[in-house]
C-alpha cells in the first residue's frame, strides 16, 4: 500500500482556501489528496498547462502516494490540436499525466459516438458516467463509478454527465438513421430522473464499501439547464461528500446543502488549467478543498514537466506547420470578449467578430440572414495576420456552411429561444447577419423546451421585439433564407428544433474556417477594415 507524509502546501504554491468539513476519522494516518480539472479545451500550454499539471503531480507524489488525478470534462476539443487529431493527441497528453479518473462532458462527443468510444478505449483510466444509457432498456454504456483504496479508507468517483450534451454536442450523434435517440443522459424535463441515477450510483458505491463519495460532474452552474445543475443534483441526493464540477468554466470553492441539508463542498477550476484544484481528505477525516493558480520549484520559478515537454513537442511537431499558413490579413482586433472587462461576451451581447463572422456566412451564400452561434465561436482574432491557426481557435469544430428557407416565425422562434437565457450566458446566443432585433430583458423568458433540451414553443410575451430584414420589419408569414451551419440547420443544434423542417437550398458548401478566408479575399479585398472597429459591433443587437 501507498504510504507518505504530510506537508505544507504554501511552501510550493500559490493557493486559495476555500473550504473545510469534517467527516470522521478512518484507519489512515496521511492525506488523501485529489487532484482535478475541468474544461481545459485543448490548452496544453495555457495557463498552468500541461507541464505544470504534471510538474503539480509529481510534487505531490514526493510527498504523499495518496495522490488520485481526476478530470471533470471538455478535455479533447476546443484548440487546432484537438480539431487536427480528433481528440488523439489529447488523450495522449492525458496519459502522460496519469489521469485515474475522468468523465465525458459534452464536447467529448464532438467527433461522433464512435470516435467518443474509441478515444475512451484508448484513455488509460477509461472514462465513466453513470447517466450515460443507449437503447430501449436505458442501460448504461459506461462503468458508473470507482472505487480506489487508500489502505483502509475506500473512496468513491461517481462520473455524471449533463444531458445538455444532446444539445451542446451534434444531436444526430446520439440519434439511429431514423433521427429517433438511442442515447440518453437520463434527461427529463424536471430532473428527476437524473436524481434518481445519480442516487442510485452513489448507494451502489456506498454499498461496495466506500467511505468517502467524490461526485465528477460536468453540470456547471450559470448559463446552463436550471433542473441539471451540480446544486440541484446535490439538492436532491445524499450521500455525496465532495463535488468536483466542470461545464459553465466558472471558477468558485463554496458549500450547498444537500436533501438532507448537510452542506457538500463544490468547486470548479475554470477552463484551460487557470487553476489546478486540490482536495485534501486527512486522517482526522476534514476535507479541505483548494485552487492552485501557480506551481513554482524551491527557487520560485514557474515548474514544468521536462518528460510532459517532450510529449507536447512531439505532438506540436506533427501539425505545427500547417497552422502557419496565412490566411487573411485585419486591420482592426476581431473580439468575442467585453474590451472593458475582458471576459467572454459573445454568448450574451454582439461583438465584432460575432458580426464579421455572420457577414461571412450571408454573403457566402447570397442569403438574406445570417446566423452564427455564440457558442460556436471560441476565441478572438488579433490585428495582423490571419493565420490557419488562429482560424481554426475561432471555429474548431469544423461545421459546414448550409442555406435553409425559413419562415418568419421560425426566425422569430429561433432569436427567442437564444435569448431566453439573458442576461446568463448561452451557446446558442445568436449573432447576426441582414437582421436587427431587440431582447427585452424586462420579459421573463417562457420558452419551452422538451426532455432533451429542443424548443418545443413559446407560452408567454416573447422578449424578442422589433425584428427587422434589412429595413423591413420581420413578415412572420413571409419566407426567408438563411445561412447558417449544419450544426443547426441539419442537427438541431443547442435546441434550435425550428431548424430541422426547413428546405435545405443549399447543402454543406464548405468548411466553417474556410468562410473566413473567402469572405475576406472575395468580399474584402483581402483586409477586414474599419467597418468592424467597433467591438461592440455594428448595432444589429439591442438590449433593453
Amino acid at each position: 500500500m501507498r504510504r507518505f507524509k504530510n506537508f505544507v502546501m504554501s511552501a510550493f504554491l500559490g493557493i486559495a482556501a476555500a473550504s473545510m468539513m469534517a467527516i470522521s476519522a478512518f484507519a489512515i494516518d496521511k492525506d488523501i489528496v485529489i487532484i482535478h480539472t475541468n474544461d481545459t479545451h485543448c490548452g496544453i500550454e495555457d495557463n498552468l498547462g500541461f507541464e505544470g499539471l504534471a510538474a503539480y503531480k509529481k510534487q505531490m507524489l514526493a510527498l504523499t502516494p495518496y495522490v488520485t488525478l481526476v478530470d471533470a470534462g471538455d478535455a479533447i476539443q476546443g484548440a487546432p490540436v484537438g480539431t487536427l487529431t480528433e481528440g488523439g493527441a489529447i488523450i495522449q497528453l492525458m496519459n502522460q499525466a496519469g489521469y485515474d479518473f475522468a468523465i465525458p462532458g459534452n464536447h467529448e462527443f464532438d467527433y461522433g459516438m464512435e470516435r467518443f468510444l474509441s478515444l475512451s478505449n484508448r484513455l488509460n483510466c477509461g472514462y465513466y458516467s453513470c447517466n450515460l444509457t443507449k437503447g430501449p432498456g436505458n442501460g448504461s454504456i459506461l462503468r458508473p463509478y470507482k472505487l480506489v483504496d487508500y489502505d483502509d479508507v475506500t473512496v468513491a468517483y461517481v462520473g455524471v454527465t449533463t444531458p445538455e450534451s444532446i444539445t451542446k454536442s451534434t444531436p444526430t450523434y446520439f440519434q439511429d438513421k431514423s433521427g429517433r435517440y438511442i442515447y440518453g443522459f437520463c434527461d427529463d424535463t424536471t430532473g428527476d430522473t437524473l436524481y434518481k441515477q445519480v442516487q442510485k450510483a452513489v448507494d451502489s458505491a456506498r454499498g461496495e464499501g466506500a467511505d468517502y463519495v467524490v461526485l465528477v460532474g460536468h453540470l456547471g452552474d450559470e448559463g446552463t439547464t436550471d433542473y441539471w445543475t451540480s446544486k440541484k443534483v446535490i439538492a436532491n441526493t445524499n450521500g455525496i461528500d465532495i463535488a468536483i464540477d466542470g461545464h459553465s468554466h466558472e471558477t468558485f470553492t463554496l458549500k450547498v446543502p444537500n436533501k438532507d441539508g448537510v452542506m457538500v463542498p463544490l468547486t470548479q477550476t475554470g477552463t484551460k488549467f487557470a487553476n489546478i484544484g486540490k482536495i485534501t481528505i486527512t486522517p482526522a477525516g476534514e476535507i479541505t478543498v483548494e485552487l492552485v493558480d501557480a506551481v513554482t520549484d524551491a527557487e520560485g520559478n514557474p515548474a514544468k514537466d521536462p518528460e510532459m515537454a517532450d510529449v507536447i513537442a512531439d505532438v506540436k511537431s506533427h501539425y505545427e506547420e500547417s497552422l502557419k499558413t496565412v490566411l487573411g490579413h485585419t486591420d482592426v482586433a476581431l473580439t468575442s470578449q467585453n474590451p472593458e472587462t475582458n471576459l467572454r461576451a459573445v454568448r450574451k451581447a454582439e461583438t465584432n467578430l460575432g458580426d464579421f463572422l455572420a457577414d461571412a456566412y450571408k454573403n457566402l451564400l447570397n442569403a438574406d440572414i445570417g446566423f452564427v452561434n455564440g457558442g460556436g465561436i471560441r476565441s478572438s482574432i488579433d490585428a495582423g495576420t490571419i493565420t490557419f491557426q488562429d482560424a481554426l481557435e475561432v471555429y474548431p469544430f469544423g461545421n459546414m456552411l448550409c442555406m435553409v428557407e425559413i419562415t418568419g416565425q421560425q426566425i422569430k422562434d429561433a432569436l427567442e429561444m437564444g435569448a431566453s437565457l439573458f442576461p446568463e450566458e448561452s451557446g446558442g446566443f445568436i449573432q447576426v447577419s441582414g437582421l436587427t432585433y431587440t431582447i427585452d430583458s424586462s420579459v421573463r423568458s417562457t420558452v419551452q423546451k422538451d426532455s432533451k433540451g429542443n424548443f418545443a414553443g413559446v407560452t408567454g410575451e416573447y422578449r424578442v421585439k422589433d425584428i427587422f430584414v434589412g429595413e423591413e420589419p420581420l413578415d412572420l408569414n413571409k419566407t426567408y433564407t438563411l445561412a447558417s451551419h449544419n450544426y443547426w440547420l441539419k442537427s438541431g443544434g443547442d435546441g434550435m428544433s425550428m431548424f430541422l423542417d426547413c428546405p435545405v437550398l443549399r447543402d454543406e458548401v464548405m468548411v466553417d474556417v474556410d468562410s473566413i478566408t473567402t469572405y475576406i479575399k472575395d468580399y474584402l479585398g483581402g483586409v477586414v477594415g474599419e467597418e468592424y472597429s467597433n467591438p461592440y459591433g455594428q448595432g444589429r443587437i439591442t438590449i433593453k
